[in-house]
């Protein structure tokens, strides 16, 4: 992680880009968000509102499992959890339209990252 304070999301996506260079990372992340996401519309939808609670827990377990046993890194969530967050639905959407990949080409100017 870099040493000095990252002060735009435009500075730290390129950052986050590079932490999720491995299709698996991004694939767990993937299932954390939906899951979470569909948690909480079913939580809403049902008005079981302690189930808002395990929303973060359950996105959250995904993607740290993804950094600790796949890619190898710190989560900057621990760093910047806003952006992080923010950046996580980005990556989401860009899975969803199929272009992530693409973007990681972009933002490394390399390929998809290792299979796994």
């Amino acid at each position: 992680m870099p040493s000095e304070r990252m002060k735009t999301f435009g500075e730290f996506w390129p950052f986050y880009v590079g932490e999720h260079r491995r299709r698996s990372t991004r694939a767990w992340h993937f299932l954390g968000t939906t899951l979470a996401l569909l948690l909480l519309a079913a939580s809403v939808a049902v008005r079981w509102w302690w189930g808002l609670l395990a929303v973060p827990v359950c996105g959250y377990a995904f993607a740290w499992f993804s950094h600790i046993f796949v890619e190898h890194n710190r989560p900057a969530t621990f760093r910047y959890p806003l952006w992080s967050l923010a950046a996580d639905f980005k990556m989401w959407g860009l899975i969803v339209r199929g272009r992530m990949a693409e973007e990681v080409r972009r933002v490394l100017g390399e390929s998809d990252g290792p299979a796994s």
